[in-house]
């Protein structure tokens, strides 16, 4: 973490100045804003977060309920949400408290007795392999939580105002704040009084049933499976020996996923109650909970269940839908102004642990995008880059959900292989963990992968995989990547050639261009006012170990000052070559060419370029496609 750099700081670090339109925020809803975002589940939250990185940028968040969320029906944290979680500057805190899927063990009927189940096998989770993040589980309101601290916290100071409830909205083409948003409070002492919030744009995360979305015009495309499952977060005391662990439980009375949670004596029970009739009207939604429990007990025989405490439960019938659009551009003949995310643009179960997860990454990338375009970095096309890039993604899921769902409802009589659930789970491993997610050049805001063979490691349109590295100025091994915080910066990683350290080097021929030619994307798109790193963030990796760097004789891209006191920026040099504290070399980890690679990567995370040092006119180019002239 650093601060410091406008002046000695004695309180909180986590709290940033306020500034722009976070000093002397209005405690009422102003009649004119520029992002409205309707409903703070996890989308809402997090680009509420991100937007209060845009002081200059005017966010408001409406929410019906009257206060915080206190039991959320989301629970499970993929690796990719943690990665988030650590750019949102929270990641230590929660992990700290919630409970982290070690194992998954998978149960069905004993071949010497099928009325009994066994533990079939047992599998490590995959989150380790893949990413330095754990698999987490904690209360999807917690992780709201940390959003409204990050959000708070910000420059712009942005908080939810409760209590107030979406009506209607209209876009009235050519006006300055053209979204026309009617609002009704719903409680306090203005409760059933109408208001009208003129915004220059919406976001709607206000969930399945999104008022925004029907709106706008879109509707979900899909169906909802025959099939209903009770789920429940109980307190319980049982002789279950796996009662700790994640477990799918084949049985022949039915199927339980059972996740433990947070805290060490909590569980989650999602409990197979069978097909559904043609004729059923979403009767099976009003089974009592007693039945819930019931049936756990018969499918976990011979072990029993006797449950203390139910601190939630719900019947749920497996939906599949995808909205037909993700933003209100119906025959894209112009840039859209109302935007859907999460739960109001796709839908699915909840046993791949994937809806809260899906949705973040819909409000990171719909976050940084919607603040280049209000603080005039990028014109007003990038937001429809939006719903090209994400639709997809959704997509992928439903497909996936349909599957895994088909897998966890079987019968054990239409079981070939008892081995092949966990076999799927592993298999499948990435994408669940939200690494598969590519975003493709032509649709999305990513080059095309021509130089991909200088950094085999890093995919362009892929999340940017860390990696340890040691800081040059002190020696300490850090995770590259945990040094990008989610400030709507881009990050410029130049992984300097063998000879980086000489001054007339690729490496430093490239931070000479990088930092002095008009052309450049620094010098072309930061405004004349702002530190030389405001918009990009440029960083070096030398291949040597840090006892052979000296900072002070880095480019001077890379030793930027900022902040009011124009302080030099000691951290934005890394040595590649093993330490004492650090075994990993990235050159090798990451497939990095020793002739020295340039990685782009996006504000979100992602991989937008792979470039030798070289290709500066390809690297201006990309950035002119999204980006406009400074003034």
């Amino acid at each position: 973490m650093q601060f410091h750099h406008h002046g000695y700081v004695s309180a909180d670090p986590r709290v940033q100045p306020a500034a722009g339109t976070g000093i002397d925020r209005a405690g009422v809803l102003p009649d004119e804003v520029d992002v409205l975002i309707v409903g703070s589940g996890p989308a809402g939250m997090l680009l509420a977060a991100q937007l209060s990185q845009y002081p200059g940028v005017l966010t408001r968040i409406v929410e019906r309920r009257e206060g915080r969320l206190a039991l959320g029906q989301a629970d499970g944290i993929q690796p990719r949400s943690v990665e988030t979680f650590q750019a949102f500057g929270f990641a230590e805190r929660i992990i700290a408290e919630a409970y982290n899927i070690g194992w998954m063990n998978f149960w069905g009927p004993d071949p010497a007795n099928p009325g009994r189940i066994v533990r079939r096998s047992r599998t490590a989770d995959y989150a380790y392999d893949i990413s330095e993040f754990p698999h987490l589980i904690v209360n999807q309101a917690r992780v709201l939580d940390y959003f409204a601290e990050a959000a708070a916290h910000g420059p712009a100071r942005i908080a939810p105002d409760y209590g107030v409830e979406f009506v209607g909205l209209r876009v009235h083409e050519g006006e300055s704040r053209p979204v026309e948003v009617r609002l009704r409070h719903v409680a306090g002492e203005h409760a059933g009084e109408e208001l009208v919030v003129r915004a220059n744009y919406v976001v709607g995360c206000d969930g399945a049933r999104s008022g925004v979305r029907a709106a706008i015009g879109r509707v979900h495309v899909g169906d909802i499976s025959q099939h209903a499952w009770g789920v429940m977060d109980v307190l319980v005391e049982t002789d279950f020996p796996d009662w700790r662990i994640k477990c799918a439980i084949n049985a022949e009375a039915g199927n339980i996923l059972h996740i433990p949670r947070e805290g060490g004596y909590l569980s989650r029970i999602y409990v197979d109650l069978g097909a559904v009739a043609d004729d059923d009207d979403h009767r099976v939604r009003q089974t009592p909970v007693e039945e819930i429990i019931r049936r756990a007990n018969e499918i976990l025989h011979p072990y029993t269940l006797e449950v203390k405490s139910v601190a939630w439960h719900s019947v749920y019938e497996v939906g599949h839908r995808v909205t037909d659009g993700f933003d209100d551009a119906l025959d894209g003949g112009r840039d859209p102004r109302v935007f859907l995310t999460g739960d109001a643009c796709h839908t699915h179960s909840a046993k791949a642990g994937q809806g809260m997860n899906v949705s973040m990454q819909d409000g990171f990338n719909l976050g940084w995008k919607l603040g280049s375009v209000l603080t005039g970095l990028s014109p007003a096309s990038l937001l429809s880059t939006y719903t090209a890039e994400r639709r997809p993604v959704a997509q992928q899921l439903i497909d996936f959900d349909k599957e895994w769902s088909t897998l966890m409802a079987r019968k054990p009589e239409e079981i070939s292989d008892p081995a092949d659930l966990a076999t799927y789970y592993l298999a499948t491993a990435e994408f669940p963990s939200g690494f598969m997610t590519t975003y493709a050049e032509g649709s999305g805001v990513v080059a095309g992968d021509v130089h991909q063979h200088l950094a085999t490691g890093f995919p362009v349109g892929k999340r940017f995989k860390s990696a340890p590295v040691t800081l040059a100025a002190d020696g300490n091994a850090v995770h590259l990547g945990h040094h990008a915080k989610a400030d709507g910066r881009w990050r410029l990683y130049a992984f300097a050639d063998r000879d980086g350290l000489a001054d007339d080097s690729p490496l430093a021929r490239f931070a000479a261009w990088l930092l002095q030619d008009p052309g450049s994307p620094v010098r072309r798109h930061t405004p004349t006012d702002a530190d030389i790193d405001a918009v990009f963030d440029a960083k070096v990796i030398y291949q040597q170990g840090f006892d052979a760097i000296d900072v002070t004789r880095a480019p001077a891209i890379f030793r930027p000052r900022s902040g009011a006191l124009a302080l030099t920026d000691w951290e934005k040099v890394f040595a590649a070559a093993p330490s004492r504290w650090n075994a990993v070399d990235i050159f090798d980890a990451r497939g990095l060419s020793r002739d020295g690679v340039v990685v782009v990567v996006r504000p979100d995370q992602y991989v937008a370029a792979v470039l030798p040092l070289e290709a500066t006119d390809e690297l201006a180019d990309f950035f002119a496609r999204w980006m406009l002239p400074a003034a």
